[in-house]
């Protein structure tokens, strides 16, 4: 399983930007896939997130109501849609995706990330 994101940049505070990732390798058994970011000094955190079989998608709260996270299966590829991006959204983006085998042990697969960064 191959994770590849793309679409990071400098960028104004309220402007827009897409990330994307593109999955390779198995895919129709992920129980999760997601977004992650992680800010110079801070852990990374789950920004959004696509649990599987489930029509709920899951958002922090400092980012509800302006990044929307989807999938085409299609394409296999992972989206995230970030609008009124500010500037503590400035971070290294990650694309994530969960398996879990007969034992419910967890594999987890990480993009190699994108930096996006928001100036005032």
């Amino acid at each position: 399983v191959q994770l590849v994101e793309s679409g990071g940049g400098l960028v104004q505070a309220g402007d827009s930007l897409t990330l994307s990732c593109v999955v390779s390798g198995s895919t129709f058994d992920f129980n999760f896939m997601g977004w992650f970011r992680q800010a110079p000094g801070k852990q990374r955190e789950l920004v959004a997130g696509l649990p599987s079989g489930s029509d709920v998608k899951q958002y922090r709260d400092s980012v509800k109501g302006r990044f929307t996270i989807s999938y085409d299966s299609d394409k296999n590829t992972l989206y995230l849609q970030m609008n009124k991006l500010k500037r503590s959204d400035t971070a290294v983006y990650y694309c994530n995706a969960e398996r879990k085998d007969a034992m419910w042990r967890p594999t987890y697969y990480w993009g190699q990330g994108t930096q996006v960064t928001v100036s005032s």
